[in-house]
């Protein structure tokens, strides 16, 4: 597998400097990070595009088409904080080729939860092109089972006698089932009422549907790669990473409808799929009751003049503004957290995860 590491991550030091009081070292150094995560993926998927017997070579060649397109073209964020992280450590040279293994199984699991979601959302489009299911049919049912179970594949393949195998495992095991309960949460929105839409709802949801799959996951399966994993390394780390994450999953509600389709790669249906979303929550918490009269008639309804109603209202309240407010308060609030932890591990961890989501457009 081609190295680049050691190179890339040496100028970690020449390319740190103030700016304004945040670091921009991560940013100069994603694209070379990119380039070895991509570098590794045909290594890593090898023992799964291998056909096993003759009659299955269609199977496999259909699952080889689905992983390449639910994985490729997204922002592959998730399976390079692995990688990120393990440089951090201390462990890129000796435990790289690692890393990006356990991130591409990152980035499988989360091809499996698109493929689901946008089937249970009826979703248009993922990434700028049709989701799976638009392609191919119902048989995406199918392909996420198949995307989810390739994960374990690859883990056994890889690193079944690495002394990190079965803390990785569980670790996936936990987190999906856990992804699960906050996608079903997620799901009660369509019958639930409206007016159990809190923001306790909001935090629970936001927490298990986005925030311990794409924040504490990779971070934490690094800390197990290089031994890093005490109980209080990993409660210290889950808890910035939960923060983190739930930033995350507003910005994302933020996008859904005031975000350019263009560039977030998705059609966004928040309003029409009657989501419990930061927007409607804050809106119902300030508006006045003529507009939460309105916003209740109007949301949920899958039709263009009730979504162009409901963003009006969201912008006569000023609602981007206070998103705007939100985001500046929590990012100094975060970074005051991990300005403060006293847990040992590298700073950097946090701080390079909040910077690169902080002020996102997709």
């Amino acid at each position: 597998m081609l190295r680049i590491s050691a190179r890339a991550w040496s100028l970690r030091n020449v390319l740190t400097f103030p700016l304004f009081g945040r670091r921009i070292c991560y940013f100069q150094a994603t694209m070379a990070l990119r380039e070895e995560f991509l570098a590794g993926f045909e290594t890593t998927m090898k023992p799964l595009f291998e056909v096993p017997e003759n009659r299955l070579g269609s199977v496999i060649e259909r699952l080889e088409e689905s992983v390449r397109y639910n994985t490729m073209d997204g922002k592959l964020s998730r399976g390079c904080a692995v990688l990120h992280t393990t440089n951090l450590l201390g462990y890129g040279a000796e435990k790289g080729d690692k890393a990006i293994i356990l991130g591409w199984c990152i980035e499988m699991l989360q091809g499996f939860l698109l493929v689901a979601d946008d089937i249970m959302d009826n979703s248009v489009t993922r990434r700028g092109k049709p989701c799976w299911f638009r392609k191919v049919g119902l048989s995406a049912v199918n392909d996420s089972i198949l995307l989810e179970s390739s994960v374990y594949e690859i883990l056994r393949s890889h690193l079944r006698d690495d002394p990190c195998y079965m803390a990785c495992v569980e670790l996936f095991l936990e987190i999906t089932r856990k992804t699960s309960y906050g996608q079903s949460l997620d799901l009660e929105s369509e019958t639930a009422d409206l007016s159990e839409f809190t923001m306790d709802r909001y935090d629970t949801v936001a927490e298990y549907k986005t925030a311990r799959y794409s924040f504490y996951l990779p971070v934490a399966l690094a800390m197990h790669l290089c031994g890093r994993n005490g109980p209080e390394e990993l409660a210290a780390a889950q808890t910035i990473l939960l923060k983190i994450g739930h930033y995350f999953q507003v910005q994302d509600d933020y996008l859904d409808v005031f975000g350019d389709p263009a560039v977030i790669g998705k059609i966004g249906t928040d309003i029409q799929e009657r989501k419990c979303s930061w927007l409607f929550i804050t809106a119902m918490s300030i508006a006045s009751e003529e507009h939460k009269s309105q916003l209740v008639a109007r949301y949920g309804r899958d039709d263009e003049e009730s979504v162009a109603i409901v963003k009006d209202l969201y912008r006569s309240i000023s609602l981007r503004e206070r998103y705007l407010e939100y985001s500046s308060k929590v990012y100094q609030e975060i970074s005051t957290v991990i300005a403060e932890d006293k847990s040992g591990l590298p700073k950097e961890i946090f701080q390079d995860f909040l910077d690169s989501i902080h002020k996102r457009s997709k």
